[in-house]
């Protein structure tokens, strides 16, 4: 049972174990949304938004806070679909395994850390600006203790011609590590990026990522955002995504996720200006000791704004998956136009999954829907397969795919989309 006792002791704990910030405004950050911690709501099943997520046998874990930039990482880093290449060890930029020396020089890609150093303004006027620290526990904790991360600026009408791609890596150890990378986008007017990240365990098999970014999207900009999942299964993972969207601004987030013992993924849209579109898609794999988390708040404030999620789960073992998905469409926010959809196949009996896709309108001029599903394979499509002398377990295998493939085709990468099928290829072949 999650009591405050546990909840303020363990965050205290991580808090004592600091460390310094590089500016005196990040101190008043960090030391602001430390102080709401003790007053934030338990994240236990009282509350709606962790009903279906115990984390108690995680706030019973000691974590070792990494509050400095590692001095080089033990193992191989994998090899990069694009010449810019960014890899971060424990949460902190590493730039000797990094390259971005072919960006353009009027672009700032690296380390937020180094960016507030130098006395980036940038940085001090955007950071936490998106964010609000007092959602929950884990968005406190990261504010509380933001060290480094992606800092990301294309200046206006800039357009990168190759994807920008990272790589988060866990150095490992016997202690288990607490990474808590706090990442900055922001696209100025008509400016376009891609960016794909790889969520990878690396050396280290039990630890914490504990990741928040903001993205800022002027009018005009675009940015395809690729998210790959596949941390450790004894790791937890914790990632936010909250998007700040000016007018005709566009951003496409597609999100894989295969591992992690306890994975929670959060969107959060906002439409600042009107002309805006918001694409959310994902993927998620589960299985034996694994639960995915997703929860996703879309808020229409302004008006002829639209959005799409979708968002498709293979279950399969004793795999647990939970999905709540909300689209709020404002008074004023007339000619929204919003869909939402999460549909799952359960592979097993004992696979489980929670689902909530929840529509709020208080508009009477808007586009809306919202759906899910929750079934088996069908029986007569096996065997239909099998007739035409294809195996049980490859039509099992095939119409997998092609439930997938409604969310893999929509990466416009094909390296990335290749690689994406072969490691779905991979958990099925496990089946």
């Amino acid at each position: 049972m999650i009591t405050a006792e546990l909840q303020k002791g363990w965050a205290k704990s991580l808090l004592e174990a600091a460390g310094s910030a590089p500016a005196p405004w990040l101190e008043e950050l960090r030391s602001s949304a430390g102080a709401l911690i003790d007053g934030l709501p338990l994240v236990n099943r009282k509350q709606e938004a962790w009903r279906y997520t115990n984390v108690e046998p995680l706030l019973k874990e000691s974590f070792q806070p990494v509050v400095e930039r590692p001095s080089g990482y033990p193992g191989e880093v994998p090899e990069a679909i694009t010449p810019h290449r960014l890899v971060f060890v424990d949460g902190w930029f590493m730039p000797e395994l990094s390259d971005t020396a072919l960006l353009p020089e009027e672009v700032t890609c690296g380390s937020l850390n180094d960016a507030i150093a130098a006395g980036d303004e940038r940085v001090k006027n955007r950071l936490g600006s998106v964010a609000d620290p007092g959602e929950h526990l884990f968005t406190a904790l990261n504010t509380a203790l933001v060290n480094d991360g992606l800092f990301l600026h294309l200046p206006a009408g800039v357009k990168l011609e190759s994807p920008v791609e990272l790589f988060w890596l866990n150095s490992g150890g016997e202690t288990p590590l607490l990474a808590q990378p706090r990442n900055l986008v922001i696209l100025e007017p008509g400016a376009e990026a891609v960016l794909v990240e790889h969520h990878l365990p690396g050396e280290g098999e039990r630890y914490l990522h504990n990741g928040l970014t903001e993205i800022v999207l002027d009018p005009g900009a675009k940015l395809d955002h690729y998210r790959v999942q596949d941390e450790s299964e004894q790791a937890w993972h914790f990632s936010r995504i909250v998007l700040d969207q000016g007018s005709d601004s566009r951003y496409h987030g597609i999100t894989l996720a295969f591992g992690g013992h306890l994975a929670r993924t959060e969107y959060n849209g906002l439409f600042t200006a009107e002309g805006a579109h918001c694409t959310l898609r994902g993927l998620y794999t589960v299985g034996d000791d694994q639960l995915q988390d997703f929860h996703l708040d879309v808020r229409h404030d302004v008006p002829h704004c639209s959005s799409r999620e979708q968002f498709k789960g293979l279950l399969y073992g004793k795999g647990r998956a939970v999905f709540d998905g909300r689209i709020l469409v404002a008074k004023d926010a007339q000619k929204s136009d919003a869909e939402l959809t999460n549909d799952n196949l359960l592979l097993t009996r004992n696979a489980e999954v929670d689902t909530k896709p929840q529509l709020e309108i208080y508009a009477d001029d808007v586009k809306a829907s919202h759906g899910t599903t929750v079934g088996q394979l069908e029986a007569n499509q096996v065997f239909y397969l099998r007739a035409r002398g294809i195996d049980e377990q490859k039509a099992v295998h095939m119409l997998c795919e092609g439930f997938a493939a409604e969310i893999i085709e929509h990466i416009h990468l094909e390296t990335l989309r290749e690689q994406a099928l072969a490691r779905l290829r991979q958990t099925l072949g496990n089946l």
